[in-house]
């Protein structure tokens, strides 16, 4: 079963606490840029600077059935663009990428993450929240592919097409969605989440060899808690991948955000090693959509909400889990709707904030990065600020995030 034509929009949180947990804020966080269209991910390039990913607004050309809001269309435009931050100034450097979304801007596919390989050539992975199906009705788009670009002239080319492989293949036998949304550079390969295929797919930085090497597995709730508070036998839900982080013990970990009716405390962190198959790394989370890890082997969980999507709270949190297991709150306070988190060389973490608004994102950098481990392992999770909307599938891929990883706001 997978979520359906369910849409929330969120406003702001509270922090949600579990009992014998506490947390505590040591760190600070500025602005480093403002004024961002549905900012999802961020990466530090070789030269030093940041560069983030703004899905755009969609646009006013041919459009494509929502797979999660019923009677609605997603109409295409060129509003994607990549952001460059350095010395105190913001500018766009790639433009006219291409965007889908409601009329009204929201609910938006795009370009959502940006890795650079080793000779600093940046790869983009560019989403598309829908059945490919329909993807032709849009003319030669790149949505639903992952793209290499030439910041200098503006352009860029193909290197896979993850929405033709969801369509040829349907690895995870579900609805056919597909919604590329995290990437990250492993010698000569891109591995690449598809948070509406709900696949971790692998295909050369040529574009060889494209195949899905593990699939998410479905989560059951035995005792799913509902907005109108009516209960009911086991709930299949559709629990999604977000991000893909490769540790230091050479796995990768995948975060996950999961279906309707969100359950508070079910996410989790999967690893999936040489033999394919996700196993459970940590749990107890709500709502994760990026990973990374530091130099020193910390896993850092990026939470974008703390409690149940319906109830209209998006308060967030950075979670720090140590190499022991311990949990720590970096920050309690101030992020709103936060898509994406990286580690600057200078220890600071850098997070994108409000990434479901248009023309409010922001990036923030959060200085200070300590605070008070969890009392107990199980940790409290703490508030961030948010306002975010998300589009779910309800016996569907879950579909996406306004202006977020797409899909349950990133379901299939």
């Amino acid at each position: 079963m997978k979520l359906k034509q369910f849409g929330i929009t969120f406003l702001s949180v509270c922090v949600a606490a579990f009992s014998g947990m506490k947390a505590a804020e040591a760190a600070s966080f500025s602005v480093i840029a403002d004024g961002l269209n549905n900012p999802r991910g961020l990466t530090f390039g070789p030269d030093g600077s940041l560069y983030v990913t703004e899905a755009g607004t969609g646009g006013s050309g041919a459009c494509v059935p929502s797979p999660s809001v019923a009677n609605q269309s997603l109409c295409y435009g060129t509003t994607g663009a990549v952001t460059k931050i350095t010395n105190g100034t913001q500018k766009r450097i790639l433009t006219g990428l291409p965007s889908l979304a409601l009329p009204d801007g929201t609910d938006t596919a795009g370009p959502h993450d940006i890795k650079f390989d080793a000779t600093g050539k940046p790869y983009i992975a560019i989403g598309y929240g829908s059945n490919p199906t329909f993807r032709p009705r849009l003319g030669n788009t790149d949505l639903g592919k992952i793209i290499t670009a030439n910041f200098k002239t503006n352009s860029w080319t193909s290197v896979a097409d993850l929405a033709n492989y969801e369509l040829a293949n349907n690895p995870d036998q579900g609805d056919l969605i597909s919604n590329p949304f995290s990437l990250l550079l492993d010698g000569n390969n891109i591995v690449a989440v598809d948070a509406g295929a709900n696949e971790l797919l692998r295909v050369g930085t040529d574009g060889s060899n494209l195949k899905a090497i593990a699939t998410i597995p479905r989560q059951t709730l035995t005792n799913p808690v509902f907005p109108t508070g009516a209960s009911s036998s086991p709930f299949q839900i559709q629990a999604v991948p977000t991000n893909v982080a490769k540790g230091p013990d050479g796995a990768y970990y995948i975060s996950q955000l999961t279906g309707f009716p969100f359950p508070e405390g079910k996410a989790k962190i999967y690893r999936v090693g040489s033999d394919g198959k996700p196993t459970v790394y940590s749990d107890g989370f709500t709502q994760l959509t990026d990973l990374t890890f530091d130099t020193e082997g910390n896993l850092y969980a990026l939470q974008y909400a703390n409690q149940s999507l319906w109830k209209g709270n998006l308060d967030g949190s950075v979670i720090k889990i140590a190499t022991d297991g311990t949990r720590t709150t970096i920050l309690g306070n101030g992020l709103e709707s936060p898509t994406a988190l990286t580690i600057g060389a200078d220890g600071a973490i850098y997070v994108t904030n409000r990434g479901d608004r248009r023309g409010l994102g922001q990036v923030l950098k959060i200085e200070n990065p300590k605070s008070v481990p969890e009392s107990t392992s199980t940790f409290s999770l703490l508030a961030f600020l948010g306002t975010v909307s998300v589009t779910l599938l309800r016996n569907g891929k879950a579909k996406r995030l306004k202006g977020l990883p797409e899909n349950n706001v990133f379901p299939k």
